[in-house]
């Protein structure tokens, strides 16, 4: 069958390709475009649109590239007329693939869409438009369930899909020499993906580093950008920025700074004790702040339902204050054990690998029922 799949960021990429991945085992024949990133560019087909080229996040930067994301829209739309897929698969980005999931609708197209909405967070009611709109959602958060039950909607759970990368991930025994880390415990700098996040995150992240001088910091670097963007923050401070290698950092630090998003969870899956931060425009917090009605805004602790990680946000997001936090996690070892204490129970609760291999396998059903 031909497979149309639509990715937004960084994170979509990865479940992308491992979905496009556990297609191709089912359906070996399959053919595959998309907008997405060259992750699942490695695993075959077309790709339309590269997810830096669509990256925005925050009510204000949607609306300053309007433009841009009105056109990106139309060029999708288009795309799927021209091409015709057999299957139409949505991978999150809400403000995205809403619209595109309400024009499949338009040509009888079936949606597929995987990495439910977050829309518990605020306006729930945005629900009974998922209701009409999309065929199949495909659940990756435990409590996602329930909610949408409260509401009348089936959906299938099929586990998290970011088991299935840390499970297939193979750790570089060349790693520490590679990079000459070797001598000193590793902190872990995750500022995100997107240019915004990194501009307003990483000056902070790289402000706490001459307060640990026994540690050595490593920045993990977005795919899409390359060294001399980094270089613009570091202002010529030793600290290294690893490239297609977060994993591997992860699994050697003793203790990480990230960036709130899908990258927390990673982090809690590789055991690594962290403190949460995010920092955005003014109005565009302020406004959030008013329709997003949550305790917590990591995944960890969202589904922890608890604060098992430290979360700086805003103008709690300085130098100052995750230094202090960071001090907590490596040198108070009542705290980091309670830390790692709740990341076993969250290991429990993710369950186990193959979110990629259920999807694909309820994708194909599905579609082979039309």
């Amino acid at each position: 069958m031909k497979y149309y799949l639509v990715a937004g960021e960084a994170s979509g990429d990865m479940h992308g390709a491992n979905l496009m991945k556990a297609l191709k085992a089912l359906d070996p024949d399959a053919e595959f475009r998309f907008f997405g990133g060259d992750l699942m560019l490695a695993e075959g087909g077309t790709l339309v649109k590269h997810y830096r080229e669509m990256a925005y996040m925050g009510f204000v930067e949607v609306i300053a590239n309007l433009p841009a994301i009105l056109k990106n829209i139309k060029q999708c739309k288009q795309d799927i007329h021209s091409w015709q897929p057999d299957v139409l698969i949505l991978i999150d980005i809400p403000g995205f693939n809403l619209k595109i999931a309400a024009y499949a609708q338009t040509i009888g197209l079936k949606v597929n869409y995987y990495i439910s909405p977050k829309v518990w967070a605020w306006n729930q009611k945005r629900v009974l438009k998922i209701k009409k709109i999309v065929n199949h959602l495909f659940c990756i958060l435990p409590f996602e369930v329930d909610f949408y039950k409260t509401w009348g909607m089936d959906v299938d759970y099929v586990g998290n899909p970011l088991l299935d990368a840390i499970a297939a991930f193979k750790p570089d025994p060349d790693f520490l020499q590679q990079h000459q880390l070797i001598g000193k415990k590793i902190i872990a700098l995750l500022p995100g993906s997107r240019k915004q996040e990194i501009s307003n995150l990483l000056p902070d992240m790289i402000g706490i580093a001459e307060r640990f001088p026994e540690h050595q910091f490593v920045i993990a670097g977005a795919p899409s950008f390359k060294q001399d963007y980094y270089d613009q923050f570091l202002n010529g401070k030793n600290i290294p920025v690893l490239f297609d290698a977060t994993y591997n950092l992860l699994s050697h630090a003793h203790a990480a700074v990230v960036a709130s998003g899908t990258a927390t969870l990673e982090t809690a899956l590789f055991h690594v004790p962290q403190v949460v931060v995010y920092k955005g425009n003014a109005l565009t917090i302020a406004v959030a702040r008013m329709l997003v009605k949550l305790d917590f805004i990591s995944l960890v602790n969202l589904i922890m339902n608890k604060g098992v990680v430290k979360e700086l946000i805003q103008e709690d997001c300085t130098a100052s204050k995750i230094s202090e936090e960071v001090d907590l996690l490596i040198n108070n070892k009542e705290h980091r054990q309670k830390v790692l204490t709740d990341y076993a129970e969250l290991d429990i609760r993710m369950g186990q690998p193959g979110a990629s291999a259920k999807t694909a396998a309820l994708i194909v059903k599905y579609a082979a029922n039309k």
